[in-house]
C-alpha cells in the first residue's frame, strides 16, 4: 500500500498546449493517504481516466509529477510501480482456466502454490465463480469474465494500490451491489489504497471513503458523500449529486438576505460574493419545506417514487424541485421555506461561506 502525491499535475494530448483549454486534465494538486478508498467520479470526458492512466503509469503527464509514499514514480513503468489495475472491459487469458487466470499474476512472481491456491479460493468465494474454477474462461459470459479480470486485480496483497475504471460496466445491477459490498469488505480487512473510477454516484458514494468530483479536466471537489451532498463546494457537484439535483436559482446577495425573483429569504450569516458575475442560491429538494406558510409557489406535477413524492414547482419565475414524505398533502395554494442553514450561495459557480 501507498500514499499517493500528485504534485501540480497537468496533461494536454496535443505536443504544445498555448491555453488552459488545450489541457485534458488541468491542475491536480492532492495527497491521497495510504489505505484510503478514493472514487473519482465525473461525467465522460472530465479527465478521471486519463488521471488514472497517469497514476498507473499508462500515461505520462505534461507537467507535475507522481509520488508513491516519497518515491517519484514519474518515469517509472506500471510494472515498476507495483500496481494492480482493473479496466472497464474483460481482460483475461481465454484458453486457461478460469483458477489459472486468478494464480496467473501470483505465479508469474513465484507465489509458493499452497499460498497461490489459498489466495485463489478465497477471491473465487467473493466473485462467486468456484463453481467454475475448472472451465476454461473462452466460453464464459461478459460479466463472468469481468469478475475474473477483477478477481486478478484483487488476487496480490502485496501491491501500491488497486485501481478500477468503471469495472462494473457489463455487470448486472444485483451483481455490482454484491461486488460493492465485497470490494468495502475487502479494502477494510486488508487496507488496500483503491481508486475507482466511475460515472455513477451510486457506485461512488457507497464504495468511498472520499470521493473525488471532476468537471471539465479539474478536481471541484474532494469529500465524504454527506460534505458533497450538504456543503457542494461548486455548482456542478450540487447538480450531479443528488436525485434530483440541487435547486440552483439566480439571486441578488444584500448582507444576510438573499433575493430571488420579488422574494427575499433571509441566510445563516453574510456571504461575500465580491464582484462575481453570477450569484445563485443552492438548496437540496430536501430542505424545501413544502407548506401553507411562507412564499408562494405554483405546482406544476407531483412524481411519485414510493415512500417520497417529487413535487415540481415555478417559484419566483424559476423551476425547483421539492422532496416530501409520501403521505404528504400537497396543497391547493402551496407556500416554501428554506431552512437558512441548508442554503448554499455561490459566487461565480463556487461556493461562498454562509455559517454564521
Amino acid at each position: 500500500m501507498a500514499k499517493i502525491s500528485l504534485e501540480h499535475i497537468r496533461h494536454a494530448y496535443g505536443p504544445t498546449p498555448k491555453s488552459e483549454k488545450d489541457y485534458a486534465l488541468k491542475e491536480v494538486h492532492h495527497e491521497w493517504n495510504d489505505g484510503g478508498a478514493y472514487a473519482l467520479l465525473g461525467p465522460s470526458g472530465c479527465g478521471k481516466t486519463t488521471l488514472l492512466n497517469i497514476i498507473s503509469g499508462l500515461l505520462r503527464p505534461s507537467e507535475g509529477r507522481i509520488l508513491f509514499d516519497e518515491l517519484d514514480v514519474t518515469n517509472l513503468s506500471t510494472q515498476r510501480r507495483n500496481i494492480a489495475q482493473v479496466f472497464q472491459f474483460p481482460v483475461i487469458y481465454d484458453t486457461m482456466t478460469v483458477y489459472d487466470n486468478l494464480a496467473f499474476p501470483l505465479r508469474n512472481r513465484h507465489v509458493s502454490e499452497a499460498e497461490v491456491d489459498s489466495r485463489v479460493r478465497e477471491i473465487l468465494e467473493m466473485i462467486d465463480l468456484t463453481d467454475w474454477a475448472k472451465r476454461t474462461a473462452r466460453g464464459l459470459t461478459a460479466d463472468q469474465k469481468q469478475k475474473i479480470s477483477l478477481g486478478r486485480g484483487l488476487v496480490r496483497n502485496d501491491v501500491n494500490a488497486i485501481l478500477f475504471d468503471e469495472p462494473l460496466t457489463v455487470i448486472d445491477p444485483h451483481m455490482k451491489w454484491v461486488l460493492r459490498s465485497q470490494l468495502k469488505r475487502l479494502h477494510k480487512q486488508f487496507g488496500f489504497t483503491m481508486v475507482y473510477v466511475t460515472h455513477d454516484q451510486t457506485e461512488a458514494l457507497t464504495f468511498a471513503d472520499k470521493v473525488v468530483v471532476m468537471y471539465e479536466g479539474e478536481i471541484v471537489q474532494i469529500g465524504t458523500p454527506v460534505e458533497l451532498f450538504e456543503r457542494p463546494s461548486h455548482t456542478f457537484v450540487g447538480y450531479f449529486i443528488g436525485s434530483p439535483g440541487m435547486n440552483l436559482l439566480p439571486a441578488k446577495v444584500n448582507g444576510n438576505s438573499a433575493t430571488v425573483g420579488d422574494q427575499t429569504i433571509v441566510l445563516s450569516a453574510a456571504p461575500d460574493v465580491g464582484a462575481a458575475n453570477k450569484v445563485e442560491l443552492g438548496i437540496r429538494p430536501e430542505f424545501v419545506c413544502l407548506g401553507r406558510e411562507g412564499m408562494p409557489v405554483d405546482i406544476v406535477k407531483v412524481e411519485d417514487i414510493g415512500r417520497q413524492k417529487i413535487v415540481r414547482a415555478r417559484f419566483a419565475g424559476h423551476s425547483v424541485a421539492i422532496v416530501v414524505p409520501e403521505d404528504t398533502e400537497i396543497p391547493a395554494e402551496a407556500r416554501i421555506t428554506f431552512e437558512p442553514a441548508r442554503i448554499n450561495i455561490y459566487a461565480d459557480s463556487w461556493r461562498v461561506g454562509t455559517e454564521g
